[in-house]
């Protein structure tokens, strides 16, 4: 994708243009590692291109912005307007159709029914059961509904302590509210997690703490890229019910 000096002009009206046109020539990679980075992790659909442009924008954006005296380094501060364009323009896309929003209710209604019942996490077979569907009928579930879960996701404030993760396991639907208790939900996320079975508390560990894609994660714990997906998803459909029934608890 070509930048024209007035696409960087346009977004530095005051300073050295000259200062600001080098670090985007300098960082043109980082936004072409950011986005194949983020293109691993998301559907097929979406082009590589496409985050190139947007990531160059907010590359852009970063050099009119950023100042020395900021205490940051330029590539830090640019690598979070960079991802948060990026974001941006995912979110902007139509990801679910109404049927897979309602079928993401129904896995999460059936684990937290399922979670009171046995007293403990149920496994996938057990999901599927309740369901009645079979166990690779529920799998293409989970595949549907990652995409909603991806359409939920969130750019980061800078200084928020708050995770990705916090962002996909609330549901957007529960209220304005939830953005008051973020902190106390945070410790209930905390503990929540840590009740997860191993293998999806790992799953998402390597993926939102150590960024790596579905397909490294399936070569650290030895299954493949779409059952990786899987894992991640159903592990976040407990999660949601866990902090849906905190809140609706916090408001009796």
């Amino acid at each position: 994708m070509r930048v024209s000096e007035q696409d960087i002009a346009d977004t530095a009206a005051d300073g050295d243009l000259a200062e600001r046109n080098r670090l985007v020539v300098e960082h043109v990679g980082l936004v072409k590692a950011l986005a194949s980075r983020l293109a691993q992790r998301v559907p097929a659909q979406v082009e590589v291109n496409e985050l190139l442009s947007v990531g160059m924008m907010g590359l852009i954006d970063a050099a009119g912005r950023y100042r020395p005296t900021l205490g940051v380094p330029f590539d830090a501060f640019a690598r979070r307007r960079v991802h948060g364009a990026m974001l941006d323009s995912l979110r902007d896309l139509d990801w679910a159709p109404r049927s897979a929003r309602k079928m993401r209710r129904d896995v999460d209604a059936t684990i937290n029914r399922l979670r009171h019942e046995l007293a403990r996490e149920p496994v996938g077979a057990e999901i599927a059961g309740a369901l009645n569907v079979s166990e690779a009928e529920y799998d293409k579930m989970l595949d549907r509904i990652r995409a909603v879960d991806l359409g939920t996701m969130r750019q980061l404030d800078a200084g928020t302590s708050d995770s990705p993760m916090m962002e996909v396991a609330i549901d957007p639907g529960e209220g304005q509210h939830v953005l008051l208790e973020r902190a106390e939900l945070k410790e209930h996320l905390t503990r929540a997690i840590s009740e997860l079975p191993e293998r999806e508390r790992q799953v998402l560990s390597l993926y939102y703490h150590e960024e790596l894609t579905l397909a490294e994660i399936g070569q650290v714990i030895g299954v493949g890229e779409s059952r990786v997906s899987q894992l991640r998803t159903q592990a976040i459909a407990r999660l949601r019910g866990r902090l849906r029934e905190t809140l609706q608890t916090g408001m009796r």
